[in-house]
């Protein structure tokens, strides 16, 4: 399901004061950290976003942000990978979940998008749909079962014995 977000909504200013205290750094990603960012995010979610990390990183000024605490990546999230006006992909390292440092990073891509001229921001095949309806109000986008990833190619899993 796709999700729609205002980025001109009061509940993107109370999102901001739920994660000025988050402890992570988030920032642009810079080109040189790309291979850096591309390898975790294999590493820790799947071959397809890294894809997308790597449409986002094209952009200039990139259209990823990075999630670091003690100088290590702990989290990305991107916006303008799949499509413009699209947030994600995004996530967070397992051990660092619950502490908010989602919710930063979504918070200052809106931000940024909003910075970029969006009034809205989509949210294509959102996963978690509560976690973004109650941290910005995000509604749902009617649709026939049909997204922008329908047809989408996908590695078929390799049969027994094939290597």
């Amino acid at each position: 399901m796709d999700l729609l977000v205002n980025l001109y909504s009061r509940k993107l200013d109370d999102l901001g004061a739920r994660v000025r205290d988050v402890p992570a750094t988030i920032r642009v990603a810079l080109p040189p950290e790309q291979h850096i960012i591309k390898d975790w995010v294999r590493t820790h979610f799947s071959q397809y976003w890294v894809s997308e990390v790597s449409a986002a990183m094209a952009h200039q000024p990139p259209g990823c942000l990075i999630a670091t605490l003690d100088k290590q990546l702990v989290g990305f999230a991107c916006w303008d990978a799949t499509a413009r006006g699209f947030f994600g992909p995004t996530g967070v390292s397992e051990d660092q979940r619950g502490k908010r440092i989602g919710l930063a990073l979504f918070y200052h891509a809106l931000i940024a998008m909003k910075a970029h001229g969006y009034a809205y921001a989509i949210i294509g095949s959102a996963g978690p749909v509560d976690f973004y309806a109650n941290a910005v109000g995000a509604q749902p986008i009617p649709s026939d079962k049909e997204d922008i990833y329908q047809g989408l190619l996908r590695v078929a899993p390799k049969s027994e014995g094939e290597s």
